[in-house]
């Protein structure tokens, strides 16, 4: 698709409902991916995308860390809808050459190891299943994070090729994303209810405290406020810290 005609259609979308993003891309795009983390963003991605195309193609990373309760729900959700799934793990030789040379636990200690760690096991795993597709869906928001504040509906993503890229829910808010699930009753990952807010491998997700951001929880031990694993960060645009005060 031409710079030009991306720019365009990205500037229509701006504001169009879900939906309408999605059918879009399939009338577009002959080979979509939906990227999945099975969290609540995924879910309703997964409903609207299955209805209009029955088939569609969902492609999840199994890192190794995973929640049981995650593999739980990737089961439930392949059962309950029409949908290809695709799950993708990391090289084997690659993590056993990280945790050799680092240990099993080396996200724990320093940003850098805990970034190659997410680099090994998510990163390079998408960009590998990302190979011969035209465009990839994302749940991301911008309410979620100050990293993702700039998040664009549709764009050209670099990283993957230069393939489109689209975040139908860039501008939903958590509320409405809730209010979807609730609506069409449709699975939820159990760990919310033990208060969750945003879920990824087991050793690097917690619980969130009353007034924490959404995504809080992720890394925690880690200063920096800027919680992303990689896979968003630089089709997203540079992360923007809190002001203090």
């Amino acid at each position: 698709m031409p710079d030009d005609d991306l720019i365009a259609a990205a500037r229509e979308l701006e504001g169009a409902s879900a939906e309408a993003i999605l059918a879009w891309a399939f009338r577009r795009f002959q080979r979509v991916a939906m990227v999945a983390s099975f969290q609540a963003e995924s879910i309703v991605l997964i409903d609207i995308a299955s209805r209009l195309r029955p088939g569609v193609e969902v492609v999840t990373i199994d890192t190794g860390r995973l929640p049981e309760e995650t593999h739980s729900l990737i089961d439930t959700v392949r059962r309950g809808f029409p949908i290809r799934l695709r799950v993708i793990t990391p090289e084997p030789a690659a993590v056993e050459s990280m945790t050799a040379g680092h240990g099993v636990n080396l996200f724990r200690r320093s940003p850098d190891l805990r970034h190659l760690c997410c680099d090994v096991r998510k990163t390079r795993p998408l960009s590998g299943a990302l190979r011969g597709y035209d465009a990839w869906v994302t749940g991301l928001r911008r309410e979620q994070a100050s990293s993702r504040v700039t998040t664009p509906v549709l764009a050209r993503d670099p990283a993957h090729g230069g393939i489109a890229k689209l975040a139908p829910l860039a501008a939903w808010s958590h509320d409405e994303v809730w209010d979807h699930v609730r609506a069409h009753d449709l699975p939820r990952h159990p760990l919310y209810a033990r208060g969750y807010t945003s879920i990824g491998c087991a050793p690097c997700t917690r619980a969130t405290r009353p007034g924490e951001a959404e995504r809080a929880g992720r890394w925690w031990w880690e200063d920096d406020p800027v919680k992303e694993c990689g896979l968003h960060l630089a089709w997203a645009g540079p992360p923007r810290r809190e002001a203090a005060g």
